[in-house]
């Protein structure tokens, strides 16, 4: 199974420089992913293709873009251009996002996010499978009077979409290659997540979806004083109900009740569950919170049991 990290710089002098660094010791520790988020900041499929670059081997993905304030042709183009230039190594993670970073930040109203995001999917897949798009949709359209192929990325590109609700969750089993689930704890996966997810894949003929799930954690020693600046950290999550749904399906009351957070016994023995519970792979966030010796601690173990 694959064992990855979120990788987090943004409070770094140079959070490109620092991100490169952070994704070395990442491969040196023995991990097999790096990921990296999409806010206002960054552009995540550029620092993905740039770490690709630089730290050879290390698969690395965003997770995730929003779809809103987005188009697939430009969508595309980025993570064609990443593809090219891990030489097959990036994956690509898409989001509905939120009410209130839609709203506030693009000035777009957030509405019918899910048909959005089924005709998102439906361009994109187009575009990175052929270089080519004709697609007239009700919210979107997306042709190509010229190609859209990026050469070097002929193998495409994975489509994972973040995804975690019943109408987000057949969407992606039918037309994307997987999701990225995050705050979904092993229960919420195997009763609910999962099954979903693999029975909208069959019907549509799919091959079996991944399943990377996205877990805060660290290794530690400080387990109640981490936890607490993880229920601090983890607050908003509780405000959006998709994420507020998840919480409770996993058996949690707070967002933090989901961090794994203890031991190396402990990391381990959750690892294993969230694997049980039907995931293909493993990404832990959130590792920096307890500062870098537990990080790298982290990291140790992770490395171990992606070996």
């Amino acid at each position: 199974m694959t064992v990855g990290v979120a990788l987090n710089a943004s409070d770094a002098p140079n959070q490109v420089d620092a991100t490169v660094q952070l994704a070395r010791e990442a491969a040196a520790a023995g991990l097999r992913s790096a990921w990296f988020g999409q806010t206002f900041g960054a552009d995540s499929p550029q620092l993905a293709a740039i770490v690709g670059r630089e730290v050879p081997g290390l698969q690395v993905g965003t997770s995730a873009i929003p779809v809103f304030g987005r188009h697939p042709l430009l969508v595309s183009s980025q993570a064609q251009t990443a593809q090219a230039a891990t030489h097959g190594r990036y994956h690509l993670g898409l989001a509905l996002g939120t009410k209130l970073l839609t709203e506030t930040g693009f000035g777009l109203p957030f509405e019918r996010p899910i048909a959005r995001l089924r005709e998102f999917l439906t361009a994109l897949r187009q575009l990175t499978e052929t270089g080519t798009a004709d697609f007239r949709g009700e919210l979107l359209t997306a042709t190509t009077p010229v190609p859209a192929r990026v050469p070097g990325a002929e193998t495409g590109v994975p489509l994972l979409v973040a995804a975690m609700g019943p109408q987000a969750l057949r969407v992606s089993g039918e037309l994307a290659d997987g999701i990225l689930p995050y705050l979904a704890g092993p229960r919420a996966l195997a009763d609910h997540i999962v099954p979903a997810l693999t029975a909208a894949a069959e019907a549509a003929g799919r091959p079996a979806p991944r399943i990377v799930a996205l877990v805060p954690g660290v290794v530690t020693d400080n387990v109640d004083a981490v936890r607490a600046k993880a229920t601090e950290n983890l607050a908003f999550y509780e405000q959006i109900p998709s994420y507020a749904r998840v919480i409770e399906l996993s058996g949690g009351r707070r967002a933090a009740d989901l961090a794994v957070i203890g031991d190396e016994k402990t990391v381990e023995a959750e690892v294993r569950r969230y694997r049980d519970a039907g995931a293909t792979e493993v990404v832990f966030s959130s590792t920096e919170i307890a500062g870098e010796a537990d990080r790298r601690r982290t990291w140790r173990l992770l490395g171990e049991l992606a070996r």
